[in-house]
């Protein structure tokens, strides 16, 4: 923290919900994320449960398989491994790419020629000419060893943190989740909810070929939320695509806001959802003391019985917002710089928003879930650190 920050507020021993931290899916974005980590492991609201789809399936494991006072370290340690130029990238380039001024399409193609230290690599050409089964343009073999180099799986299958992960059965089509409340969770686990085709390839796990979870629902909100049995939870949803922006003036102003849209609709349409979901089960547990014996005990009667909860959830919006176009590569733009900016930024973010703490205001007798976005009337990219 520095001199001139505020401290952030202390958590009210009255607030004790439990709190858990849903990770979104979104390449190079997902540095935004290991910010808010940092700033949440500075603070009273520690989350015991922590979710990820794709880049958030990562970052959630390296939180979940390390001790809480090695975690931001190792956060940090992934990328800057995988914003490190690749060997190939010489120093007369990356001279070169600073002096264009914007560095950042240089750095979005340099991932797509060469790919990231530590995460991915382009097929050689034998792949192409001799390969029997052509289905993916990279190898991620590299991620394996990065995560045997930074998680700790005894430690996530010791259960000290639940991890659940998101990912795509290639043969059902239906969303898959590894949990280690009830799965040992393993490398390929991980791997296979960062496996977005044709860039990467399916893993295989238990015989069952897998895709990035991202392909069915890019947040695992709805899974921390509707998992039995529930408890009263304060969720930090952390998303990287915004939903709201600019008119585009530009074909690549247009290309970012058509991902932007595309990310964000089923993330805002599942979060609203849930909230109107939970409400509905809160009035019904309500409502249910309040009915004769005689209504209680019919088939409709303990349907809604069945369906009702006395849990309240709260969610917190944290979304990545740039005052700027980012254009449409920004997810697979993977320089240091903008790493560091889009860090800080989450840095930012998550202390304006524990600053707020609208959370701790009155739930309503009416509502079961309550849904915050501090940042929504505009956020301020910071500059990074030194």
């Amino acid at each position: 923290m520095s001199a001139t920050a505020r401290p952030i507020p202390r958590r009210p021993a009255s607030y004790d919900k439990k709190v858990a931290l849903v990770l979104q899916g979104g390449g190079a974005l997902g540095s935004y994320q290991g910010g808010v980590y940092e700033t949440l492991a500075e603070s009273e609201y520690l989350p015991d449960w922590v979710a990820g789809i794709s880049i958030g399936a990562i970052n959630a494991a390296i939180i979940a398989g390390n001790a809480p006072e090695h975690r931001v370290e190792r956060l940090r340690l992934f990328w800057e491994t995988i914003t490190a130029p690749p060997a190939a990238w010489t120093d007369w380039l990356e001279t070169s790419m600073a002096a264009w001024g914007d560095h950042r399409p240089a750095a979005a193609l340099r991932a797509l020629m060469l790919g990231q230290p530590g995460f991915f690599r382009p097929r050689p050409p034998a792949y192409w000419l001799f390969g029997e089964s052509r289905v993916s343009f990279y190898d991620t073999a590299a991620l394996r060893g990065t995560l045997e180099a930074l998680v700790d799986f005894d430690r996530i299958n010791a259960r000290q943190m639940r991890l659940s992960i998101g990912a795509v059965n290639i043969r059902t089509g239906d969303m898959a989740y590894f949990d280690n409340a009830e799965t040992r969770i393993r490398p390929e686990h991980v791997m296979a909810s960062g496996a977005l085709p044709p860039g990467f390839p399916a893993i295989e796990i238990d015989g069952e070929m897998y895709w990035d979870g991202g392909l069915v629902s890019n947040t695992p909100l709805q899974y921390v939320v509707e998992k039995l049995p529930r408890r009263s939870r304060l969720s930090f949803q952390v998303d990287v695509f915004p939903a709201r922006g600019a008119l585009p003036t530009t074909i690549e102003e247009v290309q970012e806001r058509d991902k932007d849209i595309r990310y964000s609709s089923r993330t805002r349409a599942a979060t609203d959802m849930l909230a109107r979901s939970h409400d509905l089960r809160h009035n019904i547990n309500t409502l249910w003391d309040k009915l004769p014996d005689a209504l209680r005990d019919t088939p409709e009667g303990r349907f809604l019985y069945n369906f009702g909860c006395v849990t309240t959830m709260d969610i917190v919006q944290l979304i990545h917002r740039s005052d700027a176009a980012q254009g449409q590569t920004k997810d697979y733009e993977f320089s240091r710089a903008t790493m560091q900016r889009r860090w800080a930024q989450g840095m930012a973010d998550a202390r304006r928003t524990l600053e707020a703490s609208p959370w701790l205001a009155p739930m309503p007798a009416e509502l079961g879930a309550r849904t915050f976005d501090v940042g929504a009337a505009g956020s301020a990219t910071p500059k990074p650190p030194g």
